[in-house]
C-alpha cells in the first residue's frame, strides 16, 4: 500500500508494537538486511534467526515494527538504554523509516547506547546524523561475528537537535488493549 500526504513520494508506514505472531516476518527482515552486506559472516540459519527473535528478542525487549500494507519492512528492539536491533528490509532503506523507528523508540530515553560494526558505513552515517557519537572502538572480541565495532552513545538533548526533517509518512499505533478478563471482572473503560 502506497500513501502520500502533500508532495511526499515516500511510502506510508505504520509503526506499532510487535506481537508474537510477527516473529517470522521480523526474522526475515533481519536476515535480508544482514545478507545485504558482503562483509557480514553468515553464522546462523533462518531457523536459528527465528528462534532468536521468537525466544529471546520478543519476550525480553521492547520491539516495534514498521509495517507497510500487511508487510513488516523494519523493526527496532530496545533493552534498557540499549538499541539492541535496528533492521530494515534493504528495499525500504533511505526512506525515513529507520529514522522514525529510532526516534519513536528512544524519545523518552535520557541516554541511548548501541553497537555498530565499523564496516557498516551506512549505519555509522545514519547514527551520527541522529546525534550518536562514537565512545569506544572494539577489536571484535566481544561480538560473535568477530568484527571490529563501535560503541555509540547519545543523549536526549543532543538527539533533539540532530534529527533530520521529513521522511516516510508514519503513523504510530498504541499497544493493543489487554484481553478482556474471563472472570467477569473486566476493568477496561467502556465507551459511553
Amino acid at each position: 500500500m502506497r500513501g502520500s500526504v502533500g508532495m511526499s513520494s515516500f511510502p506510508e508506514a505504520l509503526l506499532r508494537p510487535a506481537i508474537a505472531s510477527d516473529a517470522a516476518a521480523i526474522a526475515k527482515v533481519m536476515r535480508a538486511s544482514l545478507n545485504a552486506f558482503a562483509w557480514m559472516p553468515v553464522l546462523h540459519t533462518p531457523d536459528e534467526d527465528l528462534l532468536f527473535i521468537r525466544d529471546i528478542v520478543l519476550p525480553a525487549q521492547q520491539v516495534a515494527v514498521a509495517e507497510s500494507g500487511e508487510r513488516i519492512v523494519g523493526f527496532i528492539a530496545i533493552n534498557g538504554e540499549w538499541v539492541e536491533q535496528l533492521y530494515l528490509d534493504p528495499a525500504w532503506t533511505r526512506q525515513g523509516i529507520g529514522s522514525r523507528l529510532l526516534a519513536n523508540a528512544t524519545a523518552a530515553m535520557p541516554q541511548v547506547k548501541l553497537h555498530c560494526f565499523q564496516a557498516n558505513t551506512g549505519a555509522r552515517r545514519f547514527y551520527e546524523r541522529h546525534g550518536f557519537r562514537a565512545e569506544a572502538f572494539g577489536d571484535g572480541s566481544t561480538n560473535e561475528e568477530g568484527l571490529l565495532d563501535i560503541l555509540y552513545v547519545s543523549s536526549a538533548e543532543f538527539r533533539r537537535y540532530s534529527r533530520p526533517p521529513g521522511g516516510a509518512i508514519c503513523r504510530v499505533l498504541p499497544p493493543p488493549a489487554p484481553p478482556a478478563r474471563t472472570d467477569g471482572h473486566d476493568r477496561r473503560p467502556r465507551p459511553d
